[in-house]
């Protein structure tokens, strides 16, 4: 999951239909947009996930698979997307 928003869509269809619905769970959540997370919150729906990129980089730390220049790399475009792309051209 990215940024929630197919999420929200489908709460507000489920709640349509007159169920309720006020949790969401997914495998794999990005967690690089900081509004994700507060956003389902205010539309009443918290977020169950197994991994994040923060834990998929610290394992891949953690085992040696990358360099660590890759990994700061990853880190940075992580933290900010906008400014990692713009940097790059």
């Amino acid at each position: 999951m990215t940024d929630g928003g197919s999420k929200l869509s489908f709460v507000d269809a489920i709640r349509a239909t007159g169920a309720s619905c006020a949790h969401t769970a997914v495998i794999f959540f990005y967690d690089i947009f900081p509004d994700t997370v507060p956003t389902l919150s205010a539309h009443g729906v918290t977020l169950h996930y197994l991994c994040t990129w923060a834990d998929v980089v610290a394992e891949a730390r953690r085992a040696g698979d990358f360099d660590e220049d890759t990994l700061r790399s990853v880190e940075r475009f992580l933290t900010d997307p906008e400014g990692w792309r713009a940097a790059r051209g």
